[in-house]
């Protein structure tokens, strides 16, 4: 059991923060580092050992700053270098770590080693990134960016193409290129010198691409890759690394996430987020099957036991909030959330998360002109030329838009919910004199004080952190339920995923079993209410 006690991470829970949206404390609608500090004691109380942050590096903020354009400086938007080692210094003071997000697949067109590398092709830094000859008109091959568009963007003046996964303003980092890759290890260990608690590493695993194959996600060089970035940098430390990687199988995850420290601490997969789509467009959508949820996670609870470890999440910035999306955010808003939360803080992983999941926030439904992400409203004008209703449009900008989860974080009932005292950038949720975090602190059965529990819980019971895993009823449609055993100690975790009543038995081993925890203040003998989740523990 050491080893619990010596990574830190295992019985911690992780908060993401968008700072955009988080707080804004000098007027200008938009939030910032100094509004972060003054909410540590708000997350100190809720629980939390690390934040994990969106980018706050410099960047033209073309996408939401993961287009970086100096790794080692901070976006006057959100405040000066100066501000960000007084969050790492604070959050210290409260045992809370700060985690940034890293980029390390793409630059901004606008930092220096791109600007160099246009310039000539014999630039010292022209082979810092990916450029193909070809002539205008005539890409190098038929790839296209994530947002949409041809992967490849003509430079008139070299004759040549450069490459981008993402907005063309995105162009990707040759890994190839040793020079590259040391400049890259530099600034991880500049950052590790500042005191930092960790990396986030955006689309990590897109950095062995090999374009002239058709290969972005899992090239055949990208454990390699990873393993010496690792070995020359946070390797064999405290440090918490997460890797996000879209593309990975429990069998990858297992190298990403290796318990001898090789790679990363843990990786986000995001297998169970795209069982709500209809075949490759996360905006095709179709009704989430429980039956494949439980599936799903079961198979990665199962496959990384004791050979790696797992991210939790319902939630990030990427995604729609996860009460509207697998709950029900309207008569059962209070009871679902507390449902979704229990069924992942059950489960064996460090959990996320996401600012405003713990109040129960919710998706939104703006006009059109209210809308600021770029993969959306892309999305819209391609499909309009497409001849698709605006209504169909529309329905899964609701559903699924990451601007969902961007909408400010919901403070208290006063003006723009307690975020600015500015105009926002982008609107707030009109629900906010419901639901905001003032009303919820000092109220025993919000949901915050709810997730406190579940916080709590994971330090307190070690059958948390370190139990086995096995889920009962499989084939149910409404019921998930499973059971965590360590030595002697059971736990069982029973939640009804839906908004319908059904009978329910204790399974026979739990007879006699201490309830810890319940959404519902009356329980009725033999059912359980919609949307109920329970936690019962023999020990």
């Amino acid at each position: 059991m050491g080893e619990t006690k010596q990574l830190w991470w295992k019985d911690a829970v992780m908060y993401q923060i968008y700072p955009k949206s988080f707080l804004d404390t000098n007027g200008d609608g938009i939030g910032d580092l100094e509004g972060i500090i003054e909410k540590l004691d708000y997350l100190q109380e809720l629980g939390i050992k690390g934040i994990w942050l969106s980018p706050v590096y410099r960047s033209p903020q073309d996408d939401n700053g993961y287009d970086i354009a100096d790794y080692q400086d901070i976006d006057p938007m959100f405040g000066t270098m100066e501000d960000m080692l007084r969050l790492i210094e604070e959050g210290k003071k409260r045992d809370i770590r700060i985690i940034m997000d890293l980029v390390l697949n793409h630059s901004s067109d606008e930092h220096r080693w791109f600007l160099e590398a246009k310039k000539s092709k014999d630039n010292p830094y022209h082979d810092y990134y990916v450029w193909r000859d070809g002539e205008e008109g005539v890409p190098p091959n038929d790839m296209t960016s994530c947002f949409g568009g041809s992967a490849w963007e003509w430079v008139p003046e070299l004759k040549q193409y450069y490459f981008h996964q993402f907005s063309k303003k995105q162009p990707d980092l040759n890994w190839e290129n040793e020079k590259v890759r040391q400049e890259l290890y530099a600034m991880i260990r500049w950052w590790m010198d500042k005191g930092l608690g960790g990396f986030r590493l955006d689309v990590i695993d897109c950095i062995a691409k090999e374009p002239d194959k058709k290969i972005t996600g899992n090239g055949p060089r990208l454990h390699e890759f990873i393993q010496e970035m690792s070995s020359q940098t946070f390797g064999k430390s405290e440090f918490l690394t997460v890797g996000e990687t879209w593309g990975a199988t429990p069998e990858i995850a297992r190298k990403y996430s290796n318990p001898d420290g090789s790679e990363f601490s843990m990786v986000f997969q995001f297998e169970h987020i795209m069982l709500d789509q209809d075949g490759g467009e996360k905006w095709d959508l179709k009704e989430l099957d429980l039956v494949e949820l439980k599936k799903v996670l079961s198979k990665w609870q199962k496959e990384l036991y004791q050979k790696g470890w797992n991210s939790l999440f319902w939630d990030n910035h990427d995604l729609p909030r996860a009460v509207s999306r697998f709950g029900n955010d309207n008569e059962y808003r209070v009871e679902s959330a507390k449902m979704l939360a229990t069924v992942l803080h059950g489960m064996q992983g460090t959990p996320y998360i996401y600012q405003g999941e713990e109040l129960g926030m919710t998706n939104v439904s703006y006009e059109l002109s209210e809308y600021r992400d770029i993969e959306l409203l892309n999305m819209y004008q391609e499909r309009m030329e497409k001849g698709y209703k605006e209504e169909e449009i529309m329905k899964s900008i609701y559903a699924k838009g990451r601007d969902n989860a961007r909408t400010p974080m919901q403070w208290s009932d006063e003006k723009e919910a307690g975020f600015t005292t500015g105009t926002p950038w982008i609107k707030v949720n009109p629900n906010y004199k419901e639901i905001n975090a003032k009303s919820q602190i000092h109220d025993e059965n919000s949901i915050f004080s709810y997730y406190k529990k579940l916080v709590q819980m994971r330090k307190e019971y070690a059958i948390l952190v370190e139990g086995s895993y096995e889920l009962l009823m499989e084939e149910d449609p409404d019921i998930f339920t499973y059971v965590r055993r360590l030595f002697d100690e059971k736990l069982l975790v029973v939640a009804n995923f839906h908004g319908v009543e059904r009978e329910y038995d204790l399974p026979k081993e739990f007879e006699g079993a201490t309830k810890i925890l319940c959404n519902y203040q009356e329980e009725v003998a033999g059912k359980l209410k919609p949307y109920e989740a329970r936690i019962y523990y023999i020990g």
